[in-house]
C-alpha cells in the first residue's frame, strides 16, 4: 500500500468514525428531537476548535455476539476545544452506537478526558445520552463507571465540572452527573433515575411514567438534582457556554473579569421604596438583584426548587459574583430544609472557584413544624452554617429587612467571617419579630387584661420594642453592621465593598478535610 492508498484509507475510516451508528439510526435520534453527539459538540465548542482524541477505538468484548460488530469510536465522542476562546474538555455520549452504553473501553476514552482536564487545568463538560452499562461486558462496564465517579471525586473543587443530560441516564449512570458541580436537562428527552418504572412497579406496585419518576421537571422541582431545566438542546447548550462566563479554569485561578459599561455609581430611587412599610407583606427580590448588578443580567441557579431562596451568578462593575437572597413572596423567606440545602451548595461551589459571595437577607427565621424537625431541619441549616462559615471568598452581606433569631446567624453574619455587612434603615436585626417577643416578655403583665386594654398595651409594646430591639442601629453600635446605608447606593458601595476585598487572605486550618453534617 503506497502513501497516497494509505491516506484515503485514513479519510475513508474518518468518515465512517463520523457515521457513528449510521443513517438510519442518526434519523432516529432527529426524529425524537434530539441531536447526535456530534451535532452537540460542534454546537457547543467555538467554531473549528475541536480536537478530537480515541476516534479509531473499539470495544474488546468477544461474548453475546460483540465480535460481530464494531464501530469506531465505540459510542463516545472525546476531546478538547474552546468556549469564548477558553481551553474546555469534552466528552458526548453517542446513543446511535448500541444505545450510547458504557462499554471498558467507552469509559477510559472518558477518563483519558478527564485526567487531562485536570493536567491542565481546564473545565470539562460532560453530554449525556446513553442506555446504561453495556450488558455483555458485565463487570467490567460496572469497573468503568467506578473509574469515571473517582476521577468525579479527585476532581471535585478542583476544575469546574458541567454534566448535560440529553436523554436517558439511568442505573449506575446517574451518579457521574450527581457527583458533578452543574447538572442541566433538556425538558422532555430527557430522564434520570435509578430505577425504571417497570422495575419500580414490579418491586413496590406503583405505576409512573418515565417523565414523572424522573424528568427534567421532577429534578428541577422536586429532588434539587438538577440546576437548569432547559427546553431544548439549543437552550441547554447555550447555558453550559453562558455558564463558563461565570467560572474560572480551576481552583487556583480567579474568575474573568470583562469590561463593564454599566456605571458603578448608579443610583435607583426604587430601591428607597422596594420595602413594604407592612413588614408582613412581601416583594420580589429579584427586583432588588436585577436592579444591583451590571445590566440586569442574572443568571438564577435552581430556579425551580427551593424558591424561598434565590441563588444565582450575575456581574457587578464585570466581576462575577455569587447571589444568595432571601425570597419573601414564598414562603416569606423562611429557612427550611430544601432552602438550606440548595444555598449551602451553591455557597460551597462558589468558594472552591474563588467567586465572592453577596447575601441580601430578609429572612424571619427557619421554618417550625413536626415535619421540618424530624426532616432533619437543624442537619439542614447547619449545612448552611457551616458553608458560609468555612467560605474564604469575599463576602458582602446586605440586610434589606427581617434578620431573626438563628437565621440571621446563619446568613453570612459578621461572625462566620462575613467581611462587609451592610444594613438598610428597614432593616430589623433581632432575636425575633415585635409580636412574638412581646407575648413573651409580657406575659404576666397581659394576664388580667381586657381585650381592648390587651391590644393597646401590645401596640404600645411593640413600638417601644421596635424603637429598641428591631433595628440595624443596635446592631452597628457593636460592630456587627459596618454601616447603615441608604438604598439607593447599594450598587456603589458592594461594588467598592468587592473591590477592597480583591486582595483578601483567609485561610482555615490545616485538615485532611472537613466534616459537614450531611
Amino acid at each position: 500500500m503506497d502513501n497516497i492508498e494509505k491516506i484515503n484509507q485514513l479519510i475513508r475510516l474518518r468518515a465512517k468514525a463520523m457515521e457513528g451508528g449510521g443513517e438510519k439510526r442518526i434519523a432516529s435520534q432527529h426524529a425524537k428531537g434530539k441531536y447526535t453527539a456530534r451535532e452537540r459538540i460542534n454546537m457547543l465548542l467555538d467554531d473549528g476548535s475541536f480536537e478530537e482524541y480515541d476516534m479509531f477505538v473499539e470495544h474488546q468484548c468477544v461474548d453475546f455476539g460483540m465480535e460481530k460488530t464494531h464501530y469506531l469510536g465505540d459510542g463516545v465522542i472525546t476531546g478538547h476545544g474552546t468556549i469564548d476562546g477558553r481551553l474546555v474538555y469534552v466528552y458526548s455520549q453517542d446513543f446511535t452506537v448500541f444505545g450510547g452504553s458504557l462499554s471498558e473501553t467507552f469509559a477510559k476514552k472518558i477518563c483519558k478526558v478527564m485526567d487531562m482536564a485536570m493536567k491542565m487545568g481546564a473545565p470539562i463538560i460532560g453530554i449525556n445520552d446513553s442506555g446504561g452499562a453495556r450488558i455483555q461486558e458485565g463487570v467490567n462496564s460496572l469497573a468503568g463507571y467506578a473509574e469515571i465517579f473517582q476521577r468525579n471525586i479527585m476532581a471535585s473543587g478542583v476544575i469546574p465540572q458541567f454534566s448535560a443530560i440529553f436523554g436517558p441516564c439511568a442505573g449506575g449512570a446517574v451518579y457521574s452527573p450527581a457527583l458533578t458541580d452543574i447538572v442541566i436537562m433538556s425538558n422532555e428527552t430527557s430522564y434520570m433515575f435509578v430505577t425504571g418504572p417497570k422495575v419500580t412497579k414490579t418491586v413496590t406496585g406503583e405505576d409512573i411514567s418515565v417523565e414523572d419518576l424522573g424528568g427534567a421537571n421532577v429534578h428541577a422541582s422536586k429532588s434539587g438534582l438538577v440546576h437548569f431545566r432547559a427546553d431544548d438542546e439549543d437552550e441547554g447548550i447555550m447555558l453550559l457556554r453562558k455558564l463558563l462566563e461565570y467560572f474560572p479554569q480551576n481552583n487556583l485561578e480567579e474568575p474573568v473579569q470583562t469590561v463593564c459599561h454599566d456605571p458603578i455609581d448608579r443610583v435607583d430611587d426604587l430601591l428607597n421604596e422596594i420595602i413594604p412599610e407592612n413588614p408582613n407583606q412581601p416583594y420580589d427580590v429579584k427586583d432588588i438583584v436585577y436592579t444591583l448588578v451590571d445590566n440586569q443580567e442574572f443568571l438564577e441557579y435552581q430556579m425551580r426548587y427551593a424558591r424561598n431562596i434565590v441563588c444565582g451568578w450575575a456581574k457587578l462593575n464585570g466581576m462575577p459574583v455569587g447571589i444568595v437572597a432571601n425570597q419573601s413572596n414564598y414562603l416569606a423567606g423562611v429557612l427550611d430544609i430544601n432552602a438550606s440545602r440548595k444555598a449551602a451548595r451553591f455557597v460551597r461551589l462558589c468558594d472552591a472557584f474563588n467567586i465572592p459571595l453577596l447575601t441580601l437577607v430578609d429572612v424571619p427565621g427557619f421554618l417550625p413544624g413536626s415535619q421540618q424537625e424530624h426532616g432533619g431541619i437543624i442537619i439542614h441549616g447547619a449545612k448552611l452554617l457551616f458553608a458560609y462559615g468555612e467560605a474564604t471568598v469575599p463576602k458582602v452581606t446586605v440586610t434589606l429587612r427581617k434578620s431573626y433569631g438563628g437565621a440571621h446567624d446563619v446568613m453570612s453574619s459578621k461572625q462566620l467571617r462575613g467581611d462587609i455587612n451592610y444594613a438598610w434603615p428597614t432593616a430589623e436585626i433581632a432575636v425575633m419579630g415585635a409580636k412574638g417577643a412581646i407575648e413573651i416578655l409580657e406575659a404576666k403583665a397581659m394576664r388580667d387584661l381586657s381585650p381592648e386594654e390587651k391590644a393597646g398595651f401590645i401596640r404600645e409594646k411593640e413600638n417601644e420594642y421596635n424603637a429598641k430591639l428591631a433595628n440595624p442601629y443596635q446592631a452597628a453600635k457593636k460592630g456587627y453592621i459596618d454601616d447603615v446605608i441608604e438604598p439607593r447606593n447599594t450598587r456603589f458601595r458592594i461594588i467598592r465593598a468587592f473591590r477592597t476585598l480583591m486582595t483578601k487572605k483567609d485561610v482555615n486550618p490545616p485538615k485532611k478535610h472537613a466534616n459537614i453534617p450531611l
